[in-house]
């Protein structure tokens, strides 16, 4: 992959009817925090993955895992293992305004192909309290000037405590 471009959110409600959405189950433990090394079952689908420091970007590399490989790597993990059904939801319509998007055709062929989505996560115990909205960027601009949607509640990007590997260490 190289390099994620991310930015996360709390939310106001969780949209309604979420089961026309595509969802997937994830499990990940981590092996290391810092820098986040963890381990990750999506579906039917394992792999490992490198995450580097930063907030907003950072280095991402991921490393397909046979099933064997994972269920041997996340016995080794640390603290809590991370369980969560995650849901893939179209953009906000609003999260461009037309100036901005008037110079980016980069952008517009992205968007209206769907590959840019929001994430939301639902996580399991212990961190069934928990929804976060997560959306990856082409780029720090694009990033910088994404308008949340109406049913997030505030950006915690730079809130460490919102990283899986962080709640994975939650007592």
């Amino acid at each position: 992959m190289g390099v994620e471009i991310e930015k996360k959110f709390t939310l106001k409600n969780i949209p309604e009817n979420l089961d026309k959405y595509q969802m997937h189950y994830i499990e990940q433990g981590y092996l290391n925090v810092s820098p986040a090394i963890r381990v990750r079952r999506e579906d039917d689908h394992f792999y490992m993955t490198y995450k580097g420091q930063g907030i907003m970007s950072h280095e991402e590399y991921n490393l397909p895992l046979d099933k064997e490989s994972y269920e041997h790597l996340v016995d080794k993990a640390d603290g809590h293992l991370i369980k969560k059904k995650r849901y893939l939801i179209p953009l906000n319509e609003n999260a461009y305004t037309e100036e901005y998007l008037s110079g980016r055709d980069d952008l517009k062929k992205i968007i209206k192909s769907g590959e840019m989505k929001i994430e939301l996560d639902i996580f399991e115990k212990p961190f069934d309290d928990i929804r976060i909205a997560e959306v990856e960027f082409p780029d720090e601009d694009a990033a910088n000037n994404y308008n949340m949607a109406d049913w997030f509640k505030e950006d915690v990007t730079s809130d460490r405590s919102y990283s899986n590997a962080r709640l994975s260490q939650r007592k």
